[in-house]
C-alpha cells in the first residue's frame, strides 16, 4: 500500500499528459446530452460521487448514481436515448457494472469507462475508455487507482467546459507529492484514533466523495467502523451523535462549501463531539495546497485519507496490504 502510494504522482503525471486525447475521444459523447448516469461500486463510486459534482456543474445537465440491481436484477426496460452512462471499475471485471453499461447501451445510452485495464470485459462494451495507466495494483486497498479516477472525472469535468488550466493540471503532481512526503501530522491522528471504536468523516460539495473514500480506507485497513456523512445530511438526525462524544474527521477546501463545514464543525464541538479538520482552512490540523482548485483537491483529500489509514493500521499491528476476508475484486 506505501508502495503504490507513492506512485501516485507519477501515474497521475501520466494520465494528465494525455488530457487532450481524452478530451478529444469524449467530447462527441458530451455534446448534446439529456443527463448522465454513473454507475460503480466500492471505492470507485466514491470517486463517482465527486464526479456527479463536477459532471454536472461541467454538463448543466442532471447527473445520477445508478443503481446497478435496476439492470441485474430487476432487469427493468430504461429508456436511455440521449444519456450518457460513464461505468468506472478498476479492474474492469465487476459482473454487474459490465452487465449495466451493456443493458445501458442497447437501450439508447452512449457509453464511458474509466478502468485500469483497457483490455477489459468493461472497456470492450463502451464507446469510449478512459484508461487509467496506474499499473498493477496489489494492496487490497485501492489507492493509486482511486486518485487516478478522481482525475478521470476532472478530465471528462474539463472536456465538457470546466476546465481548471494548464497550471492546474501540471501542478497537481507535484501538490501529490508534498503531501505523502507530509506524514507526521496523519501518525498523531492514528494515535487520536488508536482507542477509537466508530468515526464520522464529513464533508460537503466535490470534497464528499474525498470522505467517503477517507470512511472506507480506515474500515478495510483498521476494521474501524467509520461512516461517511455530508455537512448537510449530518444535521438532519445524525447531529445527535456529537452527545456521545463521537470523533468526527471533517475536510474542507476553499470554495462555496467550505464555509458550512467550518460552521457544523463548531456546533459538533459544543455539543460534544471531539473534531479533527483537515484541509486549507482556518482551524485545520493539516492540509494540502490551497490554490488548488476546488474540482482537483479531492485527489489531495484522498492521498491524506490514505495516509491516516495506513497509519493507524500499522499502529494497531494490522496489515493494510491484506485485510481479512477481502479480496481485490468483488465479484457483484
Amino acid at each position: 500500500m506505501s508502495v503504490e502510494m507513492a506512485e501516485q504522482p507519477a501515474r497521475l503525471v501520466g494520465l494528465i499528459e494525455r488530457r487532450n486525447d481524452v478530451a478529444t475521444m469524449v467530447a462527441p459523447l458530451l455534446e448534446g446530452v439529456a443527463g448522465t448516469v454513473i454507475v460503480a461500486r466500492g471505492s470507485s463510486d466514491h470517486a463517482a460521487t465527486t464526479g456527479r459534482y463536477l459532471l454536472e456543474m461541467a454538463t448543466r445537465r442532471p447527473v445520477a448514481s445508478a443503481s446497478p440491481s435496476i439492470q441485474t436484477i430487476y432487469r427493468a426496460d430504461v429508456d436511455f436515448s440521449g444519456y450518457l452512462v460513464v461505468a468506472v471499475s478498476q479492474s474492469g471485471r465487476t459482473p454487474e457494472i459490465a452487465t449495466y453499461i451493456e443493458r445501458a447501451s442497447e437501450a439508447g445510452a452512449r457509453t464511458i469507462a474509466i478502468t485500469n485495464d483497457p483490455s477489459s470485459p468493461l472497456a470492450d462494451i463502451a464507446d469510449a475508455v478512459v484508461d487509467l495507466g496506474a499499473g498493477e495494483e496489489r494492496a487490497i486497498p485501492a489507492t493509486k487507482t482511486v486518485t487516478a479516477e478522481l482525475v478521470a472525472f476532472a478530465l471528462l469535468a474539463a472536456a465538457a467546459g470546466e476546465d481548471p488550466g494548464d497550471g492546474a493540471w501540471l501542478a497537481l503532481p507535484e501538490q501529490v507529492a508534498s503531501v505523502l512526503g507530509d506524514a507526521v501530522p496523519m501518525d498523531e491522528l492514528a494515535e487520536w484514533l488508536a482507542d477509537a471504536t466508530r468515526l464520522a468523516t464529513v464533508a460537503r460539495g466535490p470534497l464528499a466523495g474525498a470522505a467517503e473514500e477517507t470512511a472506507l480506507k480506515l474500515q478495510e485497513t483498521a476494521s474501524l467502523l467509520a461512516t461517511a456523512f455530508s455537512a448537510a445530511d449530518l444535521r438532519h438526525g445524525p447531529i445527535v451523535l456529537a452527545s456521545s462524544g463521537i470523533r468526527v474527521l471533517a475536510l474542507a477546501h476553499p470554495g462555496p462549501a467550505a464555509d458550512d463545514v467550518l460552521d457544523l464543525c463548531g456546533q459538533l464541538t459544543m455539543r460534544g463531539a471531539d473534531v479533527r479538520l483537515l484541509g486549507p482552512v482556518p482551524g485545520a490540523v493539516c492540509g494540502w495546497h490551497a490554490e488548488a482548485p476546488e474540482m482537483l483537491a479531492p485527489v489531495l483529500a484522498v492521498c491524506r485519507g490514505q495516509q491516516l489509514a495506513l497509519a493507524l493500521a500499522l499502529r494497531l499491528g494490522l496489515d493494510p496490504d491484506r485485510p481479512l476476508g477481502l479480496s481485490k475484486v468483488t465479484a457483484t
